[in-house]
């Protein structure tokens, strides 16, 4: 791998060490307060700024999956599975990075084949 990848792989983690930090602060501070699921969802469209971020936020998720499992498939990513449900369990601003880490190591490995 050269030093270019490992540099792009070190920023992914990072990215996604930042995105697990500063989003599961949030949802761990709501369901400790005890909101719940679907409160949780009714708040996500509570007024039109929102509501604007939270379509944007989805969208961009299903572009990210549709981008995930085509590149998965094209290059042979290993364990797909893993960061589709990350993208739904965890967050997707953590699953998206951690997925781009595997296709830069993939692309090294064909790269070095």
């Amino acid at each position: 791998m050269t030093a270019a990848r490992r540099n792009l792989c070190i920023l992914y983690g990072v990215i996604a060490l930042v995105a697990l930090i500063a989003t599961w602060a949030h949802n761990i501070a709501y369901f400790s307060a005890g909101g719940d699921t679907l409160d949780f969802l009714a708040s996500c469209f509570a007024n039109h700024a929102v509501s604007s971020m939270t379509i944007d936020l989805t969208l961009v998720s299903v572009a990210a999956l549709v981008f995930m499992v085509v590149e998965a498939r094209r290059i042979d990513v290993k364990y797909l599975w893993v960061y589709v449900v990350l993208g739904f369990v965890v967050d997707i601003s953590v699953a998206v990075p951690l997925f781009l880490i595997a296709r830069e190591r993939r692309l090294a490995q064909l790269q070095d084949a």
